[in-house]
């Protein structure tokens, strides 16, 4: 048993801790969860717990079900929400199959796998997401448009308002888990918030979003009020992006930046954002997986519809933020094309994956965009080089289809469990008569 285990069970047996919860996702990034109690804590390290996999999402088919939890005691932390009379602990799992190998299914598996190959180039990933979601009055809606908690916008502050209490509450909350958070605000949608993390490496930002999901979730409930992360849950209303800062570190020094170049941005940081330039059209069914996600992306409120890049320019799908002069850890990008619901672990994969091929195939930056490109007519967007992002989840899923890039980085099984679910779900989606349909036409055709 490691010394960190060894750690875990003296913490849980000081802190008096009832129950542990061992957390783990789908590959479409839906939390898991089993409970133990903590007698059976030193059998979880040193076997693993038993579940039925081919009852999860995307995990194993029938006739291959059985499959192995085995805690990460790193991600030891307790849920501040279950309070003190029965204090509750949370670990995140790695999947393991039968004889013990990692399975080519767990999403946080996919993304280790490709940490680990940028790890072998030299390169740490490092990720601060700005993460948005909805509060409402109730997430019930009998047919009935939801209700926004407030009508507040864009850095308004609301004396006593929920918005305010709640992501004090919120905050609080994620800071007594050991997540630290850098900002937050009321966003320019009515009831829409921002709460940005503080960065962290991959695999921890990736454990951190999650954790942020259920600590946003927990505390809506505990003030009567209903969170969201659903990408477009308002009609003429900003959709629930996730823009994502990302850098590369070479041991202590930031691979971004390079002292008086255009930017301060290096031939490195140019050719990782030409890599996922080049690849997004590719992975967006991950990035923006759902039906609802490509209505965020193409109603306007500062949603990338095209790919190119820009200095500050908030049109662009990934921009380079103002250097802060003399700190050279604070070169980066910011990659906008990401919402609330995507699963973290699959995109970061997908992010790095086309920002690595980018620097080892030594691709070639494309001319900034300048100019607000939503204003641009069809004819200048093309005399730039600037192409549309998918504009629908059918078109994402044809172009994720023939990615060898896409294939590669979340393995087979994971990119032929994502091609088959999508597939359903745009099927779905297609065959459905709505009532935008039976407005229109029903009483003139």
């Amino acid at each position: 048993m490691s010394r960190q285990q060894e750690s875990v069970l003296s913490k849980v047996e000081d802190l008096g801790v009832k129950f542990i919860r061992l957390w783990f996702t789908d590959v479409l990034g839906k939390l898991k969860s089993v409970a133990i109690v903590p007698a059976e804590l030193e059998g979880a390290f040193r076997e693993g717990i038993g579940f039925d996999g081919s009852s999860v999402e995307g995990f194993s088919r029938i006739f291959e079900a059985d499959m192995v939890l085995r805690p990460d005691p790193a991600t030891f932390a307790l849920l501040p929400w279950r309070g003190d009379t029965e204090p509750t602990a949370r670990m995140f799992c790695d999947i393991y199959d039968p004889d013990g190998t990692p399975s080519a299914s767990d999403p946080r598996n996919v993304l280790k796998r490709q940490l680990a190959a940028a790890r072998d180039r030299g390169f740490t990933f490092y990720a601060h997401p700005e993460i948005e979601f909805y509060l409402f009055k109730s997430g019930h809606l009998d047919g009935q448009p939801p209700v926004p908690v407030d009508t507040s916008g864009y850095f308004d502050h609301v004396d006593g308002g929920t918005a305010n209490d709640f992501r004090r509450s919120a905050v609080q909350t994620l800071e007594a888990m050991g997540i630290s958070v850098e900002f937050s605000h009321h966003e320019a949608g009515p009831g829409q918030n921002e709460i940005d993390l503080r960065y962290a490496d991959g695999l921890t930002m990736a454990d951190n979003v999650m954790t942020f999901r259920t600590v946003v979730r927990e505390v809506a409930l505990e003030q009567g009020v209903f969170a969201t992360f659903m990408p477009k849950p308002l009609i003429d209303q900003p959709g629930n992006g996730m823009h994502t800062h990302v850098s590369l570190f070479e041991g202590d020094e930031n691979a971004f930046y390079e002292p008086g170049a255009e930017y301060q941005l290096s031939q490195t940081g140019r050719q990782f954002i030409a890599g996922l330039l080049a690849h997004t059209p590719e992975f967006s069914a991950v990035t923006n997986q759902y039906v609802n996600s490509y209505k965020r992306l193409w109603t306007g409120h500062e949603a990338p519809s095209y790919i190119c890049w820009g200095h500050r320019n908030r049109s662009a799908l990934i921009r380079i933020p103002q250097y802060k002069s003399g700190k050279a850890s604070s070169a980066r990008i910011e990659y906008r094309g990401i919402d609330s619901s995507a699963n973290p672990y699959l995109t970061y994969s997908l992010l790095l994956a086309a920002g690595l091929k980018g620097i080892e195939e030594g691709y070639e930056l494309p001319d900034e965009a300048e100019d607000n490109v939503w204003l641009l007519s069809d004819h200048e967007r093309r005399a730039m080089g600037i192409s549309a992002m998918p504009v629908s989840l059918n078109n994402a899923l044809a172009k994720m289809e023939n990615s060898e890039l896409v294939a590669e980085t979340l393995g087979e099984a994971v990119f032929e469990f994502v091609l088959r679910n999508k597939t359903q779900e745009w099927v779905d989606y297609r065959d459905q008569v709505t009532p935008y349909e039976l407005r229109r036409h029903f009483e003139t055709l």
